[in-house]
């Protein structure tokens, strides 16, 4: 076993035990992605959710010269590029986004995305958990990951 290095915080205050309450409803999930089945939100616009109590991880694939229209919601989101290539015009500017690229999108702001000759896989984070997801979830039946 290798040997454990000090903590980033000289004090290690970042690592100490904050206090938190457990809720005991609650338990750790351990998930593969491979095994959540995709949800097809539009052509070539696959999501596979992961649904915590506060938040939502969306692992999302894009085929070639998809789109995901223009749109805005309440919840705050994160989105960040694993593979391939994604345009995406958040608040009227326009950038493409590649492997390791994360933009932060404040609640209200209106945003698109598309793919061109490419595939993309790309991460969306929700705080609190996108509520239009939520509610197709439930409506469709689809399966989704629940932690």
């Amino acid at each position: 076993m290798e040997e454990q290095k000090p903590p980033v915080s000289s004090d290690g205050a970042y690592f100490a035990a904050s206090g938190a309450t457990r809720d005991p409803e609650v338990t750790p999930s351990w998930i593969e992605i491979a095994g959540i089945d995709p949800i097809e939100m539009a052509p070539g616009l696959e999501f596979r959710p992961v649904v915590g109590s506060r938040m939502l991880v969306n692992f999302v694939h894009f085929e070639p010269n998809t789109l995901a229209p223009r749109h805005e919601h309440d919840e705050e989101q994160i989105c960040f590029v694993l593979e391939g290539e994604l345009e995406f015009e958040c608040d009227g500017e326009t950038r493409v986004l590649r492997r390791g690229d994360v933009l932060h999108i404040p609640p209200g702001v209106p945003h698109a995305a598309r793919t061109h000759d490419s595939t993309c896989l790309q991460v969306d984070v929700f705080a609190p958990p996108r509520q239009a997801l939520l509610a197709h979830i439930r409506t469709s039946g689809e399966e989704h990951a629940e932690s």
